[in-house]
This record gives C-alpha cells, structure tokens and sequence, in this order.
C-alpha cells in the first residue's frame, strides 16, 4: 500500500491510499470528507469527527495525482473506491458529481463497475445514488442485529436494519446485472459467531449481493480485536454453504496505519466512545 496525504488550501490533510493487488488491478481509495460524522466505534477516521466535505475537484483530484504520480511504479490504475475518509453519502452531491466525472470519456474514462462508492447506510441518500449513478454500491454492514449495529454504527438508530436492507431489496429489482458489496469488518466476540453467520445468510436474501469479510485492522485507542483467521474462514463457509457468494480480506497496510478504518488524525477533541452493551463487555475485556 503506498499512502499519499494532500494538504488542502485551508490547511487541512486528507489521505489517499493506492492499494496495489494481484492479477494487474490497482485500486486507489479516495476520501471524500475531511473527518466523518458517522462516529463508527471501531474506526480511526471516527474519532475525529466532521472537520469539513470535499468537493468534487478534491475528490477527483487524489485519484488524478495518483495515476500521475504511480502508475510507472505500480502499473495503471484500474479501480476506485470511495472507502478513504468519510462518509461519502453525507457529502452526496459532490461524491455524485466526482463519481460522475471518474466514468466520463471527457473526463478520467474508467468502468462504471470500476468505481465503488461506500456508504455505512444513509438510505434516502442510497436510493438516489442508485438512481442517478452508473457506478457500484458497498454497503458497510459489520452486525447482523439491530443491538449491536445501533452500538458500533450509530446512523443504525436512524436507518435500521431491516429499512436499510428491504430498501436494497427493493431498489434491485429494477437494475440489471448489479450487485451490491456488502462489507463486513469481523469484530472478535462481537459479530462473528456461526449464529452471526447464520443470520447474516437469512437478512441478505432476495438482494442480488457479494459479502466481503474484512479483518479488522486494530489502532490506539480501540477496544475491538481482530477475528481469528480460523474464525473468519469457519464463518466464510457457513455464508458459502447457504448460497452466498462470499470473499475475506486479510488486512494489508495496518503496520503503517493505511489500512481500511485506520486514516486520519483525531487530533485533542474526539468523538464519543459510546457505551458497551452488557454481554460484549467481557469480549473486550472490561470486565462486567
């Protein structure tokens, strides 16, 4: 992973990470805020809280001094995904008008397939992105209950579960060839149990989907453990054997804190760290 920062005009730092992978891919993950205001508990970026959006220039632009400034080294540059810092649905309109740009032949030309944008789950949000973009949909779902989703990913009190998910349902039925990207941080004790897995099988049916499980990447001041590799392959077979199709991501970049949930700088005041729900207290060791 090569990690680029960018000092913007105001002074703020925001960072780009060029990921690259095997069979000739190489995928540069974009932020699209300064900070985030989503306030997930397992990741860095969290714990800074909203400094300001991007706009779509700056967006475009970290992928535009990427290819200039990488592709020799790392060869071309195939995909993006907008998974850096931020929320990118908390700053629709300038993601929509960046991602726009990405695809175009004026502009940087790539795949519409080729260009990922993340959301932890604004739903009126999704639902125009998905009508008025050409490029794909990750989803963050990281719990398969509303208790625990509602703790580690807060917008989940706003957009539940079930609304998120029935949403999706709905909205896939009137496009084509398209699935959406789950995407699934597998947290030790928290939500990666065989009931976890099971439950998980039954909240994605009926959307056309692919599940990805990724490995938590730790950082100072986290109370979550990674998944064993053990567990995370047990879970990936439960999810294989009730029909989904199902990828795992072990982490890459964590040692240099360019890892998936690890960008940024919190800086003196941070977000909260939200209260631990009683039965996960011993899964992170705080005792009961």
């Amino acid at each position: 992973r090569l990690q680029i920062l960018f000092a913007l005009d105001d002074g703020l730092v925001i960072e780009t990470v060029v990921i690259p992978c095997d069979r000739g891919r190489t995928t540069v993950c974009v932020s699209s805020q300064v900070g985030c205001a989503m306030n997930c508990q397992f990741c860095y970026t969290g714990r800074m809280g909203l400094r300001r959006h991007l706009t779509a220039a700056e967006i475009v632009e970290q992928a535009v001094y990427a290819r200039r400034l990488l592709s020799g080294d790392v060869g071309s540059i195939t995909n993006v995904v907008f998974m850096g810092m931020g929320e990118p649905f908390h700053n629709i309109e300038n993601v929509i008008k960046a991602a726009d740009i990405l695809v175009d032949e004026q502009g940087l030309h790539f795949s519409p397939r080729k260009v990922t944008v993340s959301t932890s789950g604004l739903v009126p949000q999704l639902k125009r992105f998905l009508h008025e973009s050409k490029c794909a949909l990750a989803v963050s779902l990281n719990a398969t209950t509303d208790e625990v989703r509602n703790w580690i990913m807060p917008i989940n009190r706003k957009y539940k579960l079930s609304f998120l998910l029935e949403t999706l349902r709905e909205e896939l039925k009137f496009k084509n060839n398209y699935k959406v990207l789950f995407e699934y941080v597998m947290l030790a004790g928290i939500n990666d149990s065989i009931e976890d897995a099971e439950r998980l099988i039954d909240l994605v049916k009926g959307i056309p989907c692919k599940i990805n499980l990724i490995s938590f990447n730790p950082h100072c001041g986290s109370q979550f453990r990674p998944s064993s590799d053990e567990k995370m392959i047990e879970f990936r077979n439960i999810l294989a054997e009730g029909g989904c199709i199902v990828f795992m991501r072990f982490s890459r970049g964590d040692d240099q804190m360019a890892a998936c949930g690890q960008l940024g700088k919190p800086g003196s005041s941070q977000a909260p760290l939200l209260r631990v729900p009683e039965q996960f207290r011993v899964a992170l060791n705080l005792g009961v």
